[in-house]
């Protein structure tokens, strides 16, 4: 007779990648269908996020083919994964590989669906920027949210390490499309704004959040320094052969 680990395994495997994507958008996946995320789910997630992305840019004239056939959003998820990936693991999170970080990643692209709603042929432009506006904060939010689902649960970070690993890529991000000077064309085309005034509210509230990410981004970098210190003095203390036990 199996073991109910080995029968919890076994419903793991036969599940579908669908069920578990539902179960992730929802919050209700557990850490064994977390630690069992592979090549499959990474594939339909891809598959999700280059639909979304042909939904998100059908109608923009401004971006390129790739962004029409929806290339541009894979090639996102996969190098959103890999920084994710890599300012995180000194972190030392449970079960982290670049594998299921990526097919995380790519299976909470679903929700971006709301991108494709075509909310400027049903009314006036200042509304539809509006209405984009609420869609990428609504997107933005339920994603960051999941992020911290996922350190949680499969990652097992405390609490602090949680809001380090969260806070400190989209701070990085914000500040260097700040540098780059391209912080209003990404949230444009991210969030399918059409001809902008100098009135947009939406963009107000943008260069709010750049302000304050560049307030932000020093001392979240000093917290990051000290706590990647915390975590490999700690583990020195348990292997001193470290890091030649990193793969523990």
């Amino acid at each position: 007779m199996s073991s109910p680990a080995t029968q919890r395994a076994s419903a793991i495997n036969s599940g579908s990648v669908v069920d578990t994507t539902v179960r992730i958008l929802t919050f209700r996946a557990t850490r064994e269908e977390l630690e069992s995320l592979g090549v499959r789910h990474l594939v339909v997630g891809l598959i999700f996020a280059w639909i979304v992305g042909i939904g998100r840019y059908y109608d923009n004239d401004r971006v390129g083919w790739l962004q029409h056939l929806g290339v541009g959003s894979v090639v996102y998820v996969l190098l959103l994964s890999l920084f994710l990936w890599l300012i995180i693991w000194p972190l030392r999170p449970r079960s982290w590989s670049y594998l299921k970080v990526a097919a995380f990643i790519s299976l909470v692209s679903p929700p971006a669906i709301l991108y494709a709603i075509p909310v400027e042929f049903l009314f006036s432009v200042e509304i539809a920027n509006t209405w984009n506006a609420i869609f990428l904060a609504i997107v933005a939010t339920w994603r960051v949210a999941l992020l911290i689902f996922f350190l949680r649960r499969l990652g097992r970070l405390d609490w602090l390490k949680v809001g380090i690993a969260t806070m400190l890529p989209l701070t990085i991000i914000v500040v260097t499309l700040t540098v780059l000077n391209l912080e209003k064309v990404v949230f444009n085309l991210m969030g399918g704004l059409r001809e902008p005034t100098a009135n947009d509210a939406s963009y107000t509230v943008l260069v709010g959040l750049t302000y304050l990410s560049l307030l932000m981004f020093i001392p979240l970098v000093i917290c990051y320094g000290v706590l990647v210190a915390r975590t490999i003095a700690a583990r020195r203390n348990v292997n001193p052969y470290w890091p030649e036990g990193m793969d523990e």
